[in-house]
C-alpha cells in the first residue's frame, strides 16, 4: 500500500540506507540525500570518521538489516565479511588472565564499516524506486501547520516536496535547529560523556602460512585491568586486534579519560606497555597500512523528540540523529537498523499517514532505544571523568564504580559454565534483551548464585585466568554435549 508520492531521507550512511529500505514499499519514490560523494567501492569518506575504527554488527542488527534487505548477510560474507564465534575464535583477556575457549550461543559477523556500507549501498541500489543523490547538502526543512512538507537544498535553487522526511544525518544533525526556527520548542537533550578516546591503525596480516602455530585466534581482546595498584596507563586500555575482510585487522586502543597516542611512534610504544605482550607481538608480525586515527566524539546523546507536546508530523529520526551512543559498546548500526525496521512495521499498519503517526512512532522508538541507552549508562555513569545531564550523584557513581566491574566478571564467569546465563548474556550484548530483564530472571539469578558458591569453593567447571604474558590456551573446554550441539547447528 502506497502512503505517499515522495519520501526523503537525509543522510546516506548506514542509518539512512536502512531507512531507505524501510520506506521503499510505501512511497512511489524515496530520495536519499547525502553530502559526501559516495564511493563505488569500500572506501573511507569524510562524513564517517568512525569508519577507521572497529565496528561490531550485533545479532539484532544483523536480523534487522536482513529483514529490510533479504540476502544482506550472505552478500556481506561473500564480499569478505567473517562469520565467527567469539568464544572460540577470539583470545579474550579479562580479570587477571586469558579466558578459556568454549562454544557459546553467540556468533558475529566481522567486517569494516566501509564494507558494511558498501554492501548496504548495493542493496539499496537494487530497489527501483530509490534514488541516491550524493554531493548534495540540505539547508533546511519546509513546514506548514505543524507538519514537515519538504526540504531545501544548499547552493542551488531547489526544493523537494515530500510526504515524509527522515533525519539520518548523525550526531551533527541540524534538524533540531531547523525545527526551532520553524516554531517548535527545543527538545530536551540527555547527555553523558565519559571522555572515551580511542585510536586505531590498520594492518595487513601475514599469510596463514607465515603465522605462528600459536595463532589459533582471529580476534584479540584485552580488557582493562581490575588491579587497583600502580601500573602503566596502558593497563587501563580496552584493546582490540580486530579482524576484517581481505586478511586485514584494525589494531585499536581506547580508554575512559586518559590521553591516547596520536602518532605512529607513540602508538607502537603504547602497544608495548599493554598488559599482554601478544598485542604488540601481533602488530610486529603484521604490516601497517595506515596512519593512526584518533576519535574523541564519543559521548552518549539522546534528543528527546518524544517528549515534545506536539512533535512535527511526517518526520522521523533514525540513528545518531536522535540517539548516539559511546561507540565502545558497538550499538550504533544495530540500533539504527532496529529503528528503521520499527518504522517499516508502523508504515505497514498505516492506511494513511494520520496526524498521530509520528508521535506514536516516537513513543515506540523510545522503548527500543532505552535498551542500549540503559546499557551505556550502567557503565559510563561509573566514571569520575563523566560529564553531562546524566552524570550520577557521587554516591551512586562510587557504587557503580565499585560493583560494575565485579558484576561484569561474575556474569562472564557464570556464562562460561551455565548455558542459560550464557544465552541471556548474549541476548543483552546483542540488544535482544534489556539488562534489567536479564538480572530479574529467576533462572539467571540462580545461575549466578550457583557459580558464586562454586567459585568460593574452588570448584570451577571451566578454567580461567591463564597467564596474561603467555600465549592464550588453544584447548576447547566446551562440554562434549554442547560442542556436539554447536557443530550440529
Amino acid at each position: 500500500m502506497r502512503l505517499g508520492k515522495t519520501a526523503v531521507v537525509l543522510g546516506g550512511s548506514a542509518a539512512g540506507l536502512c531507512t531507505a529500505g524501510a520506506l521503499a514499499p510505501y512511497f512511489d519514490e524515496v530520495v536519499v540525500l547525502e553530502r559526501d560523494e559516495l564511493p563505488a567501492e569500500a572506501e573511507h569518506r569524510r562524513g564517517v570518521p568512525q569508519s577507521k575504527h572497529p565496528h561490531f554488527l550485533l545479532n539484532s542488527g544483523r536480523r534487522a538489516i536482513g529483514a529490510l534487505f533479504p540476502g544482506f548477510e550472505d552478500d556481506l560474507i561473500a564480499a569478505g565479511g567473517l562469520h565467527l564465534m567469539p568464544s572460540m575464535d577470539a583470545a579474550y583477556l579479562d580479570g587477571k588472565g586469558w579466558s578459556a575457549r568454549k562454544r557459546s550461543a553467540m556468533t558475529m559477523i566481522y567486517g569494516s564499516r566501509i564494507l558494511i556500507e558498501r554492501v548496504l549501498r548495493d542493496k539499496v541500489r537494487e530497489l527501483p524506486n530509490v534514488v541516491i543523490r550524493d554531493g548534495v547538502a540540505v539547508s533546511g526543512l519546509t513546514t506548514r501547520d505543524g507538519e514537515v512538507t519538504g526540504v531545501t537544498l544548499s547552493d542551488r535553487d531547489e526544493h523537494i516536496d515530500a510526504d515524509f522526511v527522515v533525519d539520518a544525518m548523525g550526531r551533527g544533525s541540524s534538524v533540531s535547529a531547523w525545527l526551532v526556527a520553524a516554531g517548535w520548542p527545543e527538545p530536551e537533550v540527555r547527555t553523558l560523556d565519559a571522555k572515551v578516546t580511542y585510536t586505531s591503525r590498520w594492518y595487513d596480516l601475514p599469510s596463514p602460512e607465515e603465522r605462528p602455530p600459536s595463532w589459533w585466534w582471529r580476534h584479540l581482546v584485552i580488557m582493562p585491568t581490575p588491579d587497583k595498584g600502580a601500573h602503566p596507563d596502558e593497563h587501563e586500555f580496552l584493546v582490540n586486534f580486530f579482524p576484517i575482510e581481505d586478511n586485514r585487522v584494525i589494531a585499536c586502543m581506547g580508554s575512559w579519560g586518559l590521553e591516547m597516542p596520536r602518532t605512529t611512534e607513540a602508538f607502537v610504544e603504547s602497544a608495548r606497555r599493554v598488559r599482554a605482550p601478544l598485542f604488540a607481538a601481533a602488530m610486529d608480525r603484521s604490516t601497517p597500512t595506515s596512519e593512526v586515527h584518533l576519535t574523541r566524539s564519543t559521548g552518549n546523546k539522546w534528543r528527546r523528540y518524544d517528549r515534545l507536546r506536539t512533535p512535527p508530523r511526517r518526520l522521523a529520526f533514525v540513528g545518531d540523529s536522535i540517539c548516539a551512543f559511546n561507540p565502545f559498546y558497538a550499538q550504533g548500526i544495530s540500533s539504527a537498523a532496529g529503528s528503521a525496521l520499527l518504522l517499516r512495521e508502523h508504515l505497514s499498519r498505516a492506511e494513511r499517514l494520520r496526524p498521530e503517526f509520528s508521535a506514536r512512532f516516537l513513543a515506540e522508538q523510545r522503548k527500543l532505544l532505552n535498551v542500549p541507552w540503559s546499557l551505556a549508562m550502567a557503565r559510563d555513569q561509573g566514571y569520575a571523568c563523566a560529564v553531562g545531564t546524566e552524570k550520577a550523584p557521587e554516591w551512586r557513581r562510587r557504587l557503580l564504580e565499585a560493583v560494575s566491574g565485579p558484576a561484569f566478571r561474575l556474569i562472564v564467569g557464570a556464562a562460561r559454565e551455565d548455558d542459560v546465563v550464557d544465552e541471556h548474556f548474549a541476548k543483552v550484548f546483542n540488544l535482544d534483551e534489556s539488562l534489567r530483564d536479564m538480572m530479574t530472571n529467576p533462572r539467571v539469578i540462580a545461575g549466578l548464585v550457583r557459580y558464586r558458591i562454586r567459585a568460593a569453593l574452588g570448584r570451577h567447571r571451566v578454567p580461567f585466568d591463564f597467564d596474561a604474558r603467555a600465549e592464550p590456551p588453544v584447548t576447547d573446554y566446551s562440554p562434549k554435549g554442547a560442542a556436539q550441539q554447536a557443530v550440529a547447528r
